[in-house]
């Protein structure tokens, strides 16, 4: 699956082990730019060793690649879409709603998320994609004691 994004060319496919230290890289990178409020509770070591037991070994992880390099990527479990990130300077090109068209058909009756309530783009993307808040919640339920928004979308169909 490929399209222009950026003035290159963007192929959606499948991560393999062969990824991880670039999936690392761009998780890092992703967060800093886009989270630098959360508060740090694992090292960048700690987040590498994660990249490899939780987002290779779980479910499954699509990449989406430009020119070469790894700008997106997707983790979903089940329902569960565990993990969106992009690369920044690759945000509103439609890395990321190529990548949930992914998702959606993998899981084409429902799709569940969660993500942080301060995290406006996040939740205006999610919301322009079909996606509804259902609960909100205080931090208590995630480590980085940041208050979050759990989503759900659910198929017309």
């Amino acid at each position: 699956m490929a399209a222009a994004a950026g003035g290159g060319e963007v192929v959606i496919e499948t991560a393999t082990a062969a990824d991880h230290d670039e999936l690392a890289d761009l998780y890092l990178a992703s967060r800093a730019d886009a989270l630098a409020y959360l508060r740090r509770v694992h090292s960048d070591e700690d987040i590498r060793a994660w990249i490899g037991w939780h987002v290779l070994a779980k479910g499954v992880t699509w990449v989406a690649r430009a020119r070469g390099r790894i700008v997106g990527f997707l983790n979903l479990q089940g329902e569960d879409l565990d993990q969106l990130y992009l690369l920044p300077g690759f945000y509103r090109q439609g890395v990321g709603t190529r990548l949930l068209a992914m998702a959606k058909a993998a899981s084409p009756r429902r799709l569940e998320l969660y993500t942080f309530q301060r995290n406006t783009r996040a939740r205006a993307f999610y919301e322009s994609h079909g996606f509804t808040a259902r609960r909100f919640g205080d931090g208590t339920g995630n480590e980085e004691g940041e208050p979050d928004v759990f989503y759900v979308w659910e198929s017309a169909d």
